[in-house]
């Protein structure tokens, strides 16, 4: 029974990466499944035994470990993909992915060679590191930036965690022939949780939170004039949870006046990166508008149906005009299609006039 709650539980979460790869064509969910592929299924299983050849115990073993560290290699690989982080930090956790795997090579290598054929703990200690490091720090991107917290939807991280906690013991616990059956089953139950946790996000994969506040939010594209007349036509905008915020005001002026469950970009040269996480704010360079498009895009696809923009004319200092339009109208479209709405906050004086022509037939102004 336990046996089989385990396998199920391996097939929901490699179905639901699968699933995501393919609705969000994301190469971070991609190599997602090709890791929990690995958990899945045995080659030994699948393409040896049906031919009635059995691998030979020691070979069976450095697989096992070969595979155990290429699960953790392509974890650490997909949360940078997944992480809302700039391409040089991205580059540097692939990096090290890759690094880590070349260092699992060589443990699996040096500890099974005779003669430095090391004890289990020894042999283990390295991939199973790597292993758990890829569960934890994945559950942890999981939880920081994809899945919505008020909801069951946070099991799928917490269960990575725990998985990879419980997989760190594994060199020394193994060993403890009692603790065995007990290691199976706490296993199998952290698979569970995350498979639930799973299944939520594919079922309800918006976030569960509604806008407080008396003002009814008008669906469509907005443009107004300043802060306070859009803030006459939306709310306070403490008062709207699934904000998305593009600007330029102060780091305290942000955590004063919006809900700590939005999602806030600040445009800056100065730093890039998490800055905050109550309220959520990312730093992000005015030139990265293309990262900003996938950033905000992601957001929509999480249940965020607000979005603001403030920082228009500091993006066409830096972008040139022509380059802001492409990203102010596909962040328009991509409102529209989620049902969700778009204010553009605009000083007209800042614009020449046929610039603010071409924002007023796009955009309703307010």
């Amino acid at each position: 029974m336990v046996y089989a709650i385990n396998l199920v539980s391996r097939l929901i979460l490699l179905l639901v990466a699968a699933y995501k790869s393919k609705k969000e064509s994301s190469g971070g969910w991609l190599i997602i499944t090709a890791s929990f592929l690995l958990a899945a299924f045995s080659t030994e299983e699948l393409l040896l035994k049906p031919l009635g050849l059995n691998l030979l115990q020691p070979a069976a073993f450095v697989l096992d470990m070969v595979n155990t560290s290429l699960q953790g290699v392509l974890l650490i690989l997909a949360a940078a993909h997944l992480a809302p982080t700039s391409p040089e930090r991205r580059m540097r956790i692939s990096a090290i992915s890759l690094l880590a795997g070349m260092v699992a090579y060589l443990w699996i290598v040096i500890t099974n060679a005779s003669p430095m054929d090391g004890s289990f703990t020894i042999k283990t200690l390295g991939p199973l590191m790597i292993y758990a490091v890829g569960y934890i720090y994945m559950g942890l991107t999981l939880y920081r930036h994809v899945v919505s917290r008020s909801s069951w939807q946070v099991l799928f991280p917490l269960g990575m965690v725990l998985l990879g906690l419980l997989n760190a013991t594994y060199p020394v616990t193994a060993t403890w022939e009692w603790f065995v059956p007990y290691g199976f089953l706490l296993g199998t139950i952290f698979r569970g949780i995350m498979a639930v946790g799973a299944l939520n996000f594919i079922v309800w994969p918006k976030i569960s939170i509604k806008p407080a506040g008396n003002v009814e939010i008008p669906r469509g594209v907005f443009m107004y004039p300043s802060i306070t007349t859009a803030s006459r036509a939306i709310g306070r905008l403490e008062e709207i949870p699934d904000l998305v915020l593009v600007t330029r005001r102060g780091l305290d002026s942000i955590k004063t006046t919006v809900h700590r469950d939005s999602l806030v970009f600040w445009i800056t040269r100065v730093t890039e990166g998490e800055l905050s996480q109550s309220p959520m704010v990312y730093a992000i360079a005015p030139t990265k508008i293309g990262i900003l498009t996938d950033l905000i895009a992601g957001a929509l696809n999480r249940g965020y149906r607000v979005v603001m923009v403030e920082a228009v004319e500091y993006l066409i200092i830096e972008n040139g005009f022509d380059n802001v339009l492409k990203f102010l109208l596909n962040l328009k479209d991509r409102v529209i299609l989620s049902g969700g709405t778009m204010i553009l906050v605009v000083d007209p004086g800042a614009l020449e006039r046929h610039q603010l022509k071409i924002l007023e037939r796009e955009f309703n102004m307010g």
